[in-house]
């Protein structure tokens, strides 16, 4: 089997606009260029700024939280695949561009769990998808606040789980995927608040009792229990507090009592193949203290898991792309394989060479219900083996530079096929047919 690094991040960026750079919480500052880079990366926020005039224009933009993480992680060849977005709540998930053509059925859910299922201010937003043979779902959740709302935390986990559904062959629910992460602010809050003020949370703090603090941690005496993240694994935090601080410092803002809010779950199926263990080590969890502008920390984790090295998955070949020219008609060509059913909701995309997000196309095409097919060895044998042909308008490209074109598969997306970057070039001379004397 073959590995994957897996990053995750999540944030209560408390509607704050992003100030600080984020190349260090993305694990990115000291990677000397001998370490391996994640494969996957994914950012959960909460809060992030929601007021009408703002989903107004993130239902069009990425937000600028989003827009901050992108151009960092473009800068080492990162595509965004997808952001999910639930008013505050945001979870994009990002790959290697070399692994783009290997992300298979991808889908998104959320859950209002705010005002009994009204209002999204609170619940989840999900992304899943298969890569190398193995299904991925990750979890990017906020729920009740506040030390007396332990039953509306465990309400909503469970509302999460129970009602999130996809699908996607065998893998319909949250805990049927091969790898399950769950992030984001969960609230738990530690018990005994009559006992422990916050003033006692902070000097245990300080005196490095977390072990202590976490034997009255909510969450995991929820695990303890069964009512709520039995199923998955947490690795015992050994950061302080993630939460509350004062804005712009890392002091405890003790009108709230600290506690470990934000955190970062997995489970793995292990044995759900035949003569395979599927696995995910966790290389690390961390919080960043340095990072201020927000009343939580950000808290990070890495993993490895384990894929299938061998796995084939329907593909589609495209064939070098000749020069295009500004203002005329241009096409491409590409071979279908054998396991590629078409559909007439399957596009191509025309992108910008570099691009870094799946939302970049310039233009697209559908493939269609009765597509060209170009004859080979004098007709047409196993249609699915032939070479096809689509069209783009002339004002597909408006500038001139390098390009690339991308097939997507519909419902669920998939991406089979990218083309090697190719030249557009300004408009063709036209002859003149000057009059004769």
């Amino acid at each position: 089997m073959d590995s994957l690094r897996v990053y995750l991040v999540t944030w209560n960026v408390a509607t704050q606009s992003p100030e600080e750079d984020v190349t260090a919480l993305l694990g990115l500052s000291n990677r000397s260029s001998k370490d391996k880079l994640p494969d996957l990366y994914f950012i959960g926020l909460q809060e992030v700024k929601s007021q009408p005039q703002n989903m107004l224009l993130d239902a069009f933009f990425d937000d600028p939280w989003s827009n901050t993480f992108r151009n960092v992680l473009a800068k080492h060849k990162y595509i965004k695949i997808k952001t999910v977005r639930l008013q505050g709540l945001v979870l994009s998930a990002y790959c290697l561009s070399h692994h783009l053509t290997h992300i298979r059925d991808l889908q998104t859910q959320f859950t209002k769990t705010g005002l009994g299922g009204m209002w999204g201010n609170k619940g989840a937003v999900t992304v899943r998808f298969n890569i190398y043979g193995c299904s991925v779902c990750v979890v990017n959740a906020h729920l009740a606040p506040h030390d007396h709302m332990l039953k509306e935390r465990i309400a909503d986990y469970n509302t999460i789980v129970s009602s999130q559904t996809f699908s996607v062959g065998e893998t319909t629910q949250i805990f049927l995927h091969d790898y399950v992460f769950w992030i984001g602010d969960l609230n738990f809050r530690l018990a005994d608040p009559n006992v422990l003020t916050g003033v006692e949370i902070k000097r245990l703090v300080a005196c490095g009792e977390l072990k202590s603090l976490l034997d009255k941690d909510q969450l995991r005496q929820a695990m303890a229990l069964g009512s709520a993240f039995s199923e998955m694994t947490e690795q015992l935090p050994t950061f302080p507090p993630t939460y509350k601080f004062s804005l712009r410092n890392s002091t405890y803002d003790l009108k709230r009592r600290p506690s470990w809010t934000d955190r970062v779950l997995y489970f793995v199926h292990k044995n759900v193949y035949e003569n395979i263990t599927l696995q995910a080590e966790q290389l690390s969890y961390n919080s960043f203290p340095q990072y201020e502008q927000s009343d939580h920390k950000p808290v990070v984790s890495e993993f490895v898991i384990k894929v299938f090295s061998d796995y084939h998955d329907r593909m589609v070949e495209f064939l070098p792309v000749e020069d295009w020219y500004l203002d005329e008609m241009n096409s491409v060509f590409c071979r279908i394989g054998d396991d590629v059913k078409l559909s007439p909701w399957d596009w191509i995309g025309l992108y910008k060479e570099d691009f870094s997000s799946l939302d970049d196309y310039l233009c697209y095409v559908y493939v269609t219900t009765t597509p060209t097919w170009v004859e080979q060895n004098g007709g047409q044998t196993n249609q699915n083996r032939n070479t096809l042909k689509l069209t783009f308008p002339d004002s597909a490209a408006r500038l001139p530079g390098r390009y690339q074109v991308v097939y997507v598969s519909h419902n669920p997306m998939s991406v089979l096929g990218i083309s090697e970057p190719f030249q557009v070039y300004s408009p063709r001379l036209q002859s003149i047919d000057w009059p004769q004397s």
